[in-house]
Parts: structure tokens; sequence; C-alpha cells
């Protein structure tokens, strides 16, 4: 504080004052001597611009001089014949009508064509050459004319002057002729004409007009119109200091020119706008108004009128501006330099910079003292460096010995306590760093045990240079260069009929349309044997985008493809036998059947001749009840047997396709919510009914949405729908799956056909499709599919239309409960009210309710009740006519005990009751046919 502090703050204080003091001192000054500059800067430029003004209004009036003098003389020159011939318009006015690269003439009808005189036309033919030559050389001249005092007219460039001009025009009666009359310019000298809008579409135009005299008779007046807009033009590059601009004003205080940044401080915003000459004038707008009008004070307007040349201040717009102007001779105008004070005291900027500088001295100033000041704290802190370099040295070198591989180092020493925990530290982490490798090897050797147990050999496809690199042992086992190898010689060791779809995987992985692969291929042991192996790898993400590289692994699954072949083998042969068993026991069933018949026909004619209490009667009653029961058990074989010998029986029935589909859609809506897909149903037409057999549709709509389960993406489209199709019903389930390509498709719909799927991890026989379209063909149906790669597919079935729609049966179900839980029994009535008719009783009570042909729709079995009798008692009911058709619930505290019972059941519920778990349960129950659960 007293060495640093203290006298930094005053130095800077003083410095700052004395900075503030002097820069207000400069800047009072600067803007007194910038008032007196701009004001003389103003006036300067505007006697330099005027100057420029004039000369050129001065050329054009010494030109204008000269084409009169040359018209004289042409009028004095001896006549000679007509070379040019005029055509007359009906009204008499003559003109020229065709344009032979001179001047128009034009004799007005005002004049009769006996008096008119053509010589003078032809003397003022020699003229043209000069109009010309003055037209193509002055760019502000629009046209070079002369005007008779009988009302002829020579113009230059050529116009159609009987288009342009009244056929009675009376010449000297216009202002550009009057005006050099004697009366008004006895000096005959160069006059200019007020500007005016050109009717002929030149836009703002003003004349410098001349008398021709022949002695002392006016014969005419030459005139050179002067395009205003490209005076204007000139005017607006002539550039003001501090961003001012110019003002013309005509002799009568008219604005000639007013720039679009002037009608801000004029507040006339459409001044010049209405003009159809305003394209012709640039930035400069001639507004045509009275500068009475925007200007205030009256005096500044009195000196502008009054004097040649001033200056004033004005206050524009509520804002100060400094006012400068100058007569442009001869015509008389008022040329006004207008520039805003503000923009005259941006000059300070310079003040500014000035003081800046002055800034920057007192900056360097305190730099140079700190300076000073660190250069003495430095030789302190050097004192206190001396005394850490060792201790740090050493710290540097045992962290050099830990990067090097040395992970235990020697401790360095330090008599300061921070260094001295910070060599510890270091020694910790150097330990800590060696018990990880020594871990990480250890993994490192059980992942390479892992791997080498598992796999036959690694892989590596660098896709940068299209070459395979191949695990040491893989190599030697199958002979193949232990360096990288081309992708081309590599196939020499694939089997030939697995190098394509080798081919295209590898291909896919380079060109990008893949990311992982996954085939069977056959490769070729140096003797030429061919071993299966698993090839299965996917790209790894690297930062450097020029070296791609995939990997993966070899599995040999050749004893897994031999055991799969012995496989397939053995299930023809089964299903061989099979047939020939379903074969055998249908025959056999027919055999059994006639004697039986016969045994039971007998018997019940003896039966009728015996009376009830006789001892013949017993034999023969139990004759008959042992022939119908075998009767029955040959009907079974039969039924069975015809199942697996010939097509099934179907019974056609009207059924509603909504609830069909509903039905369906309820039973897999869980298996899809398990794979991540939403199922979505179709909302048809209520009275859509089709012609059909109930379980095997349900049957063929189940399998379909099966299949679109298992072949679809993750959140892929699952739809299932119908509608009308050439007065049929299609009812199809789409998918959103990868599709089958149409070369596959042939071959869809053939058994234990699944397109290549064999060996992926969705698992199927491929019989499904193929049942399906047989049993649509015994429904008088048929089948089909589109499909899209890449998009999914849609499977069909065409049945005929229903005529009548179903009607649903209205019977409460009827649910009995095996139990004596008053909880349970309370939940139950309360859930289920108005859905069933509720029973309860003992298991007892059950079983002899189903002997008397009274069993129930469902029965929901409490099992804590029955204990260890639960598997005693099912069997019993299942053994009992049509006990094992009732589907059961059963109620458990532990559900999962109840996988080992061995016996089947329909559903499993946990105690205690949930209400909308039993409801969803019992409706599912009511609207599907209830499929059997081991």
């Amino acid at each position: 504080m007293h060495s640093a502090l203290i006298p930094l703050v005053l130095v800077e204080t003083i410095l700052i004052t004395c900075y503030l003091l002097t820069n207000q001192a400069i800047r009072v000054s600067q803007i007194d001597y910038l008032e007196r500059s701009a004001i003389e800067s103003l006036g300067a430029t505007v006697d330099q611009h005027t100057r420029i003004i004039q000369d050129q209004l001065t050329h054009i009036a010494d030109v204008t001089q000269l084409f009169a003098d040359m018209t004289a003389n042409a009028l004095r020159a001896a006549s000679t014949p007509l070379s040019e011939t005029l055509s007359t318009s009906v009204d008499g006015a003559q003109f020229s009508g065709k344009d032979l690269g001179g001047a128009a003439s034009f004799y007005s009808a005002v004049t009769p064509v006996a008096q008119q005189n053509l010589s003078k036309v032809q003397k003022l033919s020699s003229l043209d050459p000069l109009m010309r030559a003055i037209n193509d050389h002055e760019s502000m001249v629009a046209s070079v004319y002369f005007n008779a005092w009988d009302s002829y007219n020579r113009i230059y460039p050529w116009i159609r002057a009987d288009e342009q001009y009244p056929h009675d025009m009376q010449i000297p009666s216009y202002n550009f002729y009057y005006l050099a009359d004697a009366e008004h310019n006895p000096q005959r000298g160069v006059r200019w004409t007020d500007v005016y809008l050109d009717p002929a579409g030149h836009g703002l135009m003003m004349s410098a007009i001349a008398p021709v005299y022949e002695r002392n008779f006016l014969e005419g007046v030459v005139g050179l119109d002067i395009t205003v807009g490209q005076l204007l033009k000139e005017i607006s590059t002539l550039k003001v200091p501090w961003g001012g601009y110019l003002m013309l004003v005509g002799a009568d205080m008219k604005i000639m020119v007013l720039p679009p940044e002037a009608e801000h401080d004029f507040d006339k915003n459409d001044w010049g706008r209405s003009g159809s000459n305003a394209s012709n004038e640039a930035e400069f707008n001639p507004t045509g108004q009275d500068l009475t009008d925007a200007v205030n004070p009256r005096e500044l307007l009195a000196a502008v009128a009054l004097h040649s040349r001033g200056n004033a201040e004005v206050v524009l717009n509520g804002r100060t501006h400094f006012v400068a102007w100058a007569e442009v001779k001869p015509a008389g105008w008022r040329l006004l330099a207008v520039v805003d004070e503000e923009d005259v005291m941006a000059a300070t900027n310079s003040l500014a910079l000035h003081s800046r500088n002055i800034g920057y001295l007192m900056i360097a100033g305190l730099v140079m003292f700190y300076l000073a000041f660190f250069s003495y704290m430095w030789i302190r802190a050097r004192k206190l460096s001396h005394s850490l370099r060792r201790p740090i040295r050493d710290i540097r070198d045992m962290l050099q010995q830990i990067g090097n591989g040395q992970l235990l180092p020697q401790r360095a020493r330090s008599t300061i306590r921070e260094l001295d925990e910070m060599a510890g530290n270091v020694l910790s982490m150097g330990a800590q760093l060696s018990s990880s490798e020594a871990r990480r090897n250890a993994a490192q050797n059980r992942l390479n045990l892992v791997v080498e147990s598992i796999t036959a050999g690694l892989w590596e496809y660098r896709l940068d240079t299209d070459c395979l690199s191949l695990s040491e042992a893989f190599c030697k086992r199958f002979g193949v260069p232990a360096s990288q190898l081309e992708r081309v010689r590599f196939y020499d060791h694939v089997d030939a009929e697995d190098v394509q779809a080798l081919d295209r995987a590898l291909s896919a992985l380079r060109a990008g349309t893949a990311s992982v692969i996954d085939l069977e291929l056959r490769l070729l042991r140096p003797d030429g044997s061919p071993i299966w192996f698993l090839c299965r790898g996917r790209l790894i993400e690297s930062p450097d985008t020029r070296m791609r590289l995939s990997a993966g692994t070899f599995v040999d699954i050749d004893t897994l493809k031999q055991v799969e072949e012995d496989l397939r083998r053995r299930t023809l042969e089964a299903q061989g036998a099979s047939k020939a068993k379903s074969r055998f026991i249908s025959s056999m069933s027919h055999e059994l059947r006639t004697p039986l018949n016969s045994i039971h026909g007998f018997a019940q004619l003896l039966r009728l001749q015996v009376a009830d209490g006789q001892e013949e009667a017993k034999s023969l009653d139990e004759i008959l009840g042992a022939s119908q029961h075998l009767a029955h058990l040959v009907d079974d074989l039969l039924d069975w047997s015809s199942l697996q010998a010939k097509a099934p029986r179907v019974q056609m029935r009207v059924l509603e396709v909504n609830g069909l589909m509903r039905e369906c859609a309820e039973m897999v809506r869980s298996q899809a919510k398990a794979a991540g897909l939403d199922l979505e149903l179709q909302s048809t037409n209520p009275t859509l009914s089709v012609l059909a057999d109930a379980r095997r549709l349900r049957q063929i709509l189940l399998n379909l949405l099966s299949n679109a389960i298992k072949y679809n993406r993750p959140h892929g489209r699952l739809f299932v729908g119908a509608e009308l199709h050439n007065g049929r019903v299609r009812v199809f389930v789409e998918d959103g799956g990868a599709g089958i390509s149409p070369a596959l498709q042939g071959a869809l719909f053939e058994p234990f056909q699944r397109l290549g799927q064999e060996n992926t991890a969705i698992q199927g026989a491929g019989i499904g499709l193929a049942l399906c379209r047989e049993l649509a063909t015994l429904m008088n149906g048929s089948m089909g599919l589109v499909s899209e790669t890449g998009v999914g597919s849609r499977f069909w079935v065409d049945l005929p239309q229903g005529v009548t729609a179903p009607k649903v049966r209205k019977r409460l179900l009827s649910l009995c409960f095996v139990g004596q839980d008053d909880e349970t029994l309370r939940c139950l009535d309360d859930t289920l009210r108005g859905i069933v008719e509720l029973r309860h009783g003992t298991l007892s009570e059950c079983l002899e309710q189903v002997r008397h042909d009274t069993a129930p729709d469902v029965m929901l079995i409490d099992c804590d009740l029955l204990g260890d009798d639960l598997i005693d008692a099912l069997s019993r009911l299942r053994r009992l006519p049509g006990g094992d058709q009732i589907p059961l619930i059963l109620l458990c505290t532990s559900p999962r005990m109840l996988a080992t019972l061995g016996c089947e059941f329909q559903a499993v519920l946990k105690q205690p009751l949930e209400p909308n778990e039993l409801r969803e349960l019992i409706h599912a129950m009511m609207q599907v046919e209830t499929p059997n659960v081991q």
C-alpha cells in the first residue's frame, strides 16, 4: 500500500486531470476556428462552381451567336434550285417527309403555298453540316433550329414535323421568337429562355436564342435547346465540403435544382417527383417551387435576390446551416451551397485525435512507471525462484520418468512444504498408474483368450486402400499371407459360390450404403476343401476421415452347418414317417369303424329283447358303453388324421370384419409393443362383412401380424385394415420393414422358404405363409403381396363379401371363483358387475357342476387355498368330459411358481387383484378364442 498503490493512484489522478483540462481548451479554440473557415470555404466553393457553370453557358452562347452569323450569311447567298422535295399535308403545311441525314423543314399553313419562299429553304440547307456538328460535339445541346418570320422552321436532328407541330403554327407568337425581337433584345445578343418541359419528351429544357437580321428586318431566330438534365448532372458532380449540397435558384427565386438530401431540410419530400422527366435529372430534382415558401428569415431571401454573392446562417427544419451563394451569369441564376453546422463540427475529430495522442503519452508514462515497479518486484521474486528451482527440476524429472514408463521414480525432497507434498502426490500417481497398467494387461490377456476361444480369426478392412488384414492364427490355418492382402486376392481363398455375396457386402461398406456386415461363407483350406464361417463386422468411427476402417470376426460354424443339414434330413424323414403314420391311422380307423358299427347295432337289438332287471341286460349295457366309447376314440383319430393327410374342413359363415380385425389386433398388441411398434387399426364400414371360416381367417391374420412384427424395423409402420377391391373384401397387414425384392417374391409362399433369413435372429420354419395361402384357397379366396425394397410390404387376402352381417350373441359370460377370500369376492363383484355372471364355491362343488353339464365359461382358481393339492385338482378337472375346454385363470401371490406345474392354463393373476388388469383379461376372453398356454 505505502510503496506502490498510493503513489500510483496519485500520479494517475494528476495526469488524467491535466488531460481533461487541456482537451477542453483545445476544443473551444477549434470550434471558433472551424466556424470562420467554414464560411470562407463555402464562399470559395460557390465561386468556383459558379465559374464552371458560367463557362459552360458562355460557350453555348458563343456557339449560338456563331450559328446566327452563319445563318445570316446563308440567307444573303445566291439562290439555287431546290434539291429537296417537300411533302404537303392535307391541311396545307409543307414538311420533310423523309430523313435524308440533314435537318427537317416545316412550312406552316399560316403562309399560303404560293407565298412560301422555297429558295430560303434551299439556302438554309447549306447549314445542315454546321447544325449536325453542333449537335454532335455539344453534349448539352438537344436540338438546333431556325425559325423564320413567315412561320418556317428548320430543325436538327430530323423529326417528323407534321406530327410534332400544329399545321397552323404561328412561330412569331412563341416566346423564344419575341424574346429576340428589337423590343426585347435591342442589343441583338444571345438571350436565355426560362426552364420548360419539352413536349417532345426531352425532359426539362432551356434555350439559347439569337436574332438573325437582314439590315433592320428580323428574318428569324436561331436557337440551341439545352437539356437541363445534362447540366444538372454536371452540377451533381460538384462537391461541397463537410458533406454539403448545392441548390440552383432562378432569377425569379424559383428553385430549379434541389438534391434529395436537401428535401429533409426543406421539409418538401414531394418536390420534383411528379414530372415525367425525373429520370433525366440524375440525383437532382427541380421543384419549381418558390424559395420563399421554404426558407426563413426573409432577410436571407432579400439578400439572395439583391446581392450577387454573399453568405449567411439559416435554420432549416430546426437545424442551423451555413449558406453561401453566387450569381451565374449571364442567366441570372443563384447557386447556393448549404452545409449543416453539425457536419462542420465533425472536424473536431482531428482535435480529438490530438487529445488522444496526449492520452497515449500519459499512458506511456504509466507503462514506464509499471515497468520500473515490476522490475523491482522481479528482483525480489528472482531470489525466491532460486530457492524453488532445484525441487521443481526434481519433480519434473519424476514426471518425465513416469512418462517414459518408469512408474515408481525416486522421490524428490524439498524444504518447502507445498513442493514436498507435490512430490509425494506425483509418487502416488505413479503407483496408481502402475497398478492400473497391471490390471489392464491382465484384462487384455483375458480378452485375447476369450476372443481366441469363440472366434476362428479377426479381420480388418481398410476402405481407403481396399485391403484386408487377418489375424496371425487365421493366416497360418488357411495359408493366407500375413501382410495386408488386396480384396481381389483374398477371393482366391473363398468358395466361388460365396465370392459375389462377400464382394457385395464389402462394396456396400466402402460405398457407405451399409455400416455392418453379416453373412455366411465358405473358406477354402490349403487342400481346397471348404469350411463354413460366419463373417460379422461393422464400420469403426474415427476422427481421421481419410482413414476409414471396418473390423470383425470369423466364427467357425462348420459343425453347426453339418448339424443343421443332418437335422433337415432327419426332419424330412420324420415328415415322411408322420405322413405314413397318418395314412396308417386313417386307414385303420376306417377299418375299425365297420365292425364297431356292427357290434354296436347288434348289441342294441339284443338289449331291446332283454328286460331291465335281467343279468343279461347288465352285460349288454357294458357292451354298448364300451362300443360307444371306442367309436368316439375312432372319430377323434379320424379327425386328427384328416388334418394331417388332407385339407381340413372349413365352416363358412358371414363374419363382421371390424370385430375380427380388432380381436386379432388385441391378441398381438402386447407383442408389438414389446418390439417397439405402434399397431394401427383402420376403421372400416361397420357393415362390411366377409364369407369365411372364423377360426381359419383369424389364423391367417395372426400369422401375418406375427410376421409383420418379426420382420419390421424399430418404430416402423404396423397397420391392419380392410377395403373393397373388385367386388371382394381385401383384408391386409402392412409393415415398414426392409421389403422383399421382386426376384424373391416368387419363392415367398413355398414351404420351408425363408429367403435368406435362416441364420438370423428371427425365428420361424418358413411354412406360415404357405399354410395361409392354402387356407385362403380353401375359403374361395386368394393371397398376395405388394412390397418395395427399403419401404415395406403389404400382405393381403381377398375373400368373398358376406351378404349379411353376423349377429352378436347377447349373453353374460359365466365365471366361477374357486375360493373363499371375501376381499377377492368383493373385488370381483365390483369390477365385473354387468359383465359376467359370478358364482363361487369350493373345488368339489365346481367339479360337480361340470359333471352335470353346467360348466362355467371361465374358472378363476385361488391357488393359495388349494396349496399342494393344486396339481391333482387341475388334473381331475381336465379329465372330466368337457373339462379340458374350460379356460382357467390362476390366482396366486407368487405367480412364478406356477411355471413348473406342467398343467395347461390360460392366464395368471397376482394377489391382490388389480381391477383394470382383471377387466381387460375378461374382455379379451369374451372377444377371442382362448389359446392354450402351457
